[in-house]
């Protein structure tokens, strides 16, 4: 059945000058019979037909023209539009009344049952578009779902998101175009505006709940679709946006923990079957470096077979150690010490790989006892003082601080040599990560990584920065904790 809105609009005027001459003919020819309030009762039952089926303007003029007929063939004295009596006025102003407030009432209803219609039908879209989505397992999906809903409307959208960068992708729109996105993106609200010159488009930004995700570009911009619901389905988008964000980075995680424990426990296994043999290998070439019997120029290749033999047999004792701690099964044996021992210890160690280099030790005064193994934050310590002398001039000073910052106990080793480089700081204690990739100098990556996991199973963190005026310096942290307390000698006399 047509609607109101459905017919044209003078079939719909013309209509109703019909009902309103129907009316006068059912009642014209019994007029000498009926009482005149009869024949006012089928004009309004007239005009309420007439807006319940044609609508307000037609029901409006159906009124008017009730009132006139009435007045005309009805009131005597009939055929004319006086008026014998003035009683005949308030009877007309009556039936014009009843027949506005009729109308007003019939298409108030219509049109809230109309806007209930149209919100259920919206809503139904909204819940499957929601369906949709929630199945979505990529972002052509998505977009397919976005088109699915908006398509009965004729209406399009075009989805504008975030760059590796973390910036809205705006390549390819005009000036005004980027404003617009920029706008709605930046202030987090619908940005009403124009697509390519012309068309009336609406900027919806895809607020997700951990942040924006983007903008979503909707044209035509009215389309049928209320704005709240245009909104919501933004909302809904930047959800599963989001909810594919999320899935992605899980699986790249999940990828890279799978490939972490299976370069783990080939490093690991290589690294145990390899070892045995290299030790025998080690003791050999050190019994041949030191044999007297044995020609000077033959035993400077047997030390040259040990050395090399010994910086091998450190690189596998480096991977079983990672292996170890990525496992977790190093047990700490913590103690609460001095800084000052394990510096010294550590310089101790050092003392004939460092040679004549300067090296300054400053400690603060009152340090405070950490508790932490003894023996492995010396080799951290000494991993750090290495890798400064390997990467600055034998002349240049090697310095090591130690002091609290802000609840930590910290020892910084500092070099003035070639510093990190740029860019690649954050990625220093990753596994086989040089500072260098085609350096010349000897080692894999695995030192400052080694030092990471060891500084994180005690609770405390490393840094790294480059210092101003070139060279480099690591840091690291250890949490004060609560020392023992020690009762003073002489009190104790």
């Amino acid at each position: 059945m047509d609607t109101p809105s459905s017919l044209p609009v003078p079939l719909r005027y013309g209509l109703s000058i019909g009902a309103c001459l129907l009316a006068m003919a059912i009642t014209l020819p019994l007029r000498d019979k009926l009482d005149l309030a009869n024949a006012v009762m089928l004009f309004l039952l007239a005009v309420f037909v007439v807006a319940l089926r044609l609508g307000r303007g037609p029901a409006i003029l159906a009124a008017f023209l009730s009132v006139a007929l009435f007045d005309f063939f009805y009131v005597p004295p009939q055929l004319t539009f006086a008026v014998s009596d003035v009683y005949y006025l308030i009877t007309f102003a009556v039936m014009l009344a009843v027949s506005l407030l009729t109308t007003g009432l019939v298409t108030n209803l219509q049109e809230e049952a109309e806007r209930a219609r149209r919100h259920e039908h919206q809503t139904r879209d909204l819940y499957e578009l929601a369906r949709n989505l929630t199945g979505a397992a990529s972002l052509a999906q998505v977009e397919e779902a976005v088109a699915t809903y908006l398509k009965p409307d004729s209406g399009k959208a075009r989805l504008f998101l975030l760059n590796e960068g973390k910036q809205l992708d705006t390549s390819g729109c005009s000036e005004l175009e980027k404003q617009l996105l920029n706008l709605a993106f930046n202030n987090k609200d619908a940005v009403s505006g124009e697509h390519d010159g012309a068309a009336p488009a609406l900027y919806l930004p895809l607020a997700a709940p951990m942040c924006t995700r983007g903008v979503m570009l909707v044209q035509p911009a009215g389309a049928a679709r209320s704005r709240e619901h245009l909104l919501t389905m933004a909302s809904l988008v930047a959800i599963a946006i989001e909810r594919l964000h999320y899935v992605d980075v899980a699986q790249q995680t999940q990828l890279q923990m799978s490939a972490e424990k299976l370069r783990s426990s080939v490093l690991s296994a290589l690294s145990h079957d390899l070892r045995t043999p290299l030790t025998s290998l080690v003791g050999q070439a050190d019994t041949l470096a030191e044999s007297s019997l044995m020609p000077e120029v033959l035993r400077d290749s047997a030390r040259t077979l040990r050395d090399q033999s010994r910086a091998m047999n450190n690189l596998l004792t480096n991977l079983l150690d990672m292996a170890r701690l990525q496992a977790g099964k190093v047990t700490l044996r913590r103690e609460w010490q001095l800084f000052e021992d394990v510096i010294s210890a550590g310089l101790q160690l050092l003392r004939p790989y460092l040679g004549n280099r300067p090296v300054s030790v400053e400690l603060a005064p009152n340090l405070p006892l950490v508790e932490f193994d003894a023996v492995l934050l010396e080799r951290v310590l000494c991993n750090l003082v290495e890798n400064a002398a390997k990467y600055s001039h034998e002349d240049q000073r090697i310095e090591i601080r130690a002091f609290v910052e802000q609840q930590e106990a910290c020892i910084a080793v500092c070099d003035r040599g070639t510093g990190f480089p740029e860019g690649k700081i954050e990625h220093l204690f990753d596994l086989f990560e040089r500072g260098e990739a085609e350096s010349a100098k000897p080692g894999v990556g695995l030192g400052l990584a080694i030092c990471k996991a060891i500084m994180e199973a005690h609770g405390g963190r490393i840094d790294a920065a480059n210092r101003p005026g070139g060279g480099a310096c690591v840091i690291l942290r250890l949490p004060l904790g609560n020392p023992p307390a020690f009762e003073d000698e002489a009190e104790h006399d």
